[in-house]
């Protein structure tokens, strides 16, 4: 299960991601969302990218399925970051975006139309929602971890009655040196 490799892992997966420049992906996000917005980081990680969206004067909640990770995070960031599935994590807040960056990765083919109807749930209407996707369609289990890979057709798929639709859609290489050979798939969706 990818959560237990995470937590196992939770020490080396951070030094090799916290330092990651993903500067490139927030710049296609933030213009999205008002000055000062509200963000729910899911599946934050390292705790990364919501630090970058804190010193750019965003409001971040942030959660994570790893407590080893959500731990590592929430010193990064200096606040709560939640231990919670997609499923699980619940929100009274309406957020202006939604950034789950890589994370959104680990959820079965057959469960991601519900993940993202869940997490849409907590989303504004007209808000954002970045999220990635190793590029391709299958999915893979790995070193312990499982991926669900998503091109352009198969995310069209799982959004088909959502109440997100595909605003912007773009590949990128991997970010992390040595992995630049890998292929990303990388969406806006906007909430109806």
């Amino acid at each position: 299960m990818s959560i237990d490799f995470y937590n196992q892992n939770a020490s080396s997966f951070y030094a090799s991601t916290v330092e990651v420049d993903s500067s490139s992906l927030l710049e296609q996000f933030t213009p999205y969302l008002p000055k000062g917005g509200s963000v729910l980081d899911a599946g934050c990680g390292s705790g990364r990218d919501s630090k970058r969206l804190i010193e750019l004067g965003f409001h971040v909640d942030a959660f994570d399925a790893s407590a080893a990770l959500a731990t590592l995070a929430q010193q990064l960031l200096g606040k709560p970051v939640r231990v919670a599935t997609f499923m699980q994590f619940t929100s009274t807040l309406q957020y202006d975006g939604i950034w789950a960056c890589a994370s959104l990765l680990h959820v079965s083919k057959a469960s991601l139309p519900d993940a993202f109807a869940h997490l849409a749930s907590m989303l504004k209407s007209g808000g954002a929602f970045y999220c990635s996707f190793k590029y391709g369609q299958g999915e893979v289990e790995r070193d312990g971890r499982s991926f669900t890979h998503c091109d352009e057709a198969l995310l069209a798929e799982l959004l088909t009655g959502s109440p997100l639709v595909i605003d912007k859609v773009w590949l990128t290489t991997d970010l992390r040196v040595g992995r630049e050979n890998e292929q990303w798939l990388n969406a806006v969706l906007l909430k109806r």
